[in-house]
């Protein structure tokens, strides 16, 4: 999940994001629909990797219900090659003031093995403001995998935003295919620095990230000469409309 989330979750949703009112009776819900960005990032590493990296979304539905994709990747610029190539297609609806609940199938095709997964989460406000995303996933292969993604929205002024954010993701079971081990695989922590050029709607940012690899995980990345870790220095721009 990402902030702009809190946009399509219950009664609130999307009213930023340009509703348009269905043809027929009054009482007929109303369609949103809204796409963003959240991250369009170039990425440079502690030992001068080179990495694009986008995080967009977009849906279309009523306050109840919403047809939701999700659009994940990471392109290292050095190799010519997607790390990460990841896209989601969920239905998503309210089951709380402050939650929704989402389920449908996630496709991922990076360079080398690809996979389908099933998958079913929930997204939303935590007290304090926090923003959660949490998924579980099983793969066409039978494993299971899950992940977590927190973010937290500091205001410095009104327009002046430092975001922390943490994602970590953990393995059912092994799955030496996409190298990916039992336990926790992965995790990554962020601080980015963004500025509220026009309503939200164009944030520029610079930052930084902090990725690593555990576990079984990790060693798959040593046996093949890559890094178990990595620190970015990262500017970007988040877009929605």
């Amino acid at each position: 999940m990402k902030k702009r989330d809190l946009m399509m979750i219950g009664g609130s949703a999307a009213l930023a994001l340009g509703p348009f009112a269905s043809v027929g009776m009054a009482m007929e819900p109303r369609i949103y629909y809204g796409f963003q960005a959240e991250q369009f990032e170039y990425r440079v590493s502690d030992e001068s990797e080179k990495r694009l990296v986008w995080d967009t979304d977009a849906f279309v539905g009523t306050d109840e219900l919403k047809l939701r994709w999700q659009g994940e990747g990471e392109r290292d610029l050095d190799a010519d090659s997607y790390e990460k190539l990841e896209n989601r297609f969920v239905l998503q609806t309210p089951i709380s003031d402050f939650f929704d609940a989402k389920g449908g199938v996630r496709i991922d095709t990076p360079d080398g093995a690809d996979r389908w997964y099933g998958t079913v989460g929930i997204v939303g406000l935590a007290p304090q403001w926090f923003e959660v995303d949490a998924d579980l996933f099983v793969s066409e292969t039978g494993d299971g995998s899950a992940r977590l993604d927190v973010e937290y929205e500091g205001l410095l002024t009104n327009r002046l935003i430092l975001t922390p954010s943490f994602e970590i993701n953990a393995a059912f079971s092994e799955d030496r295919e996409i190298e990916v081990g039992k336990g926790i695989s992965s995790a990554e922590i962020g601080l980015r620095l963004s500025y509220d050029l026009i309503d939200r709607a164009i944030v520029p940012y610079v930052g930084v990230a902090y990725e690593r690899k555990f576990g079984d995980t990790a060693d798959f990345a040593k046996h093949d000469g890559e890094d178990y870790e990595a620190t970015y220095i990262v500017t970007g721009i988040r877009l929605m409309f």
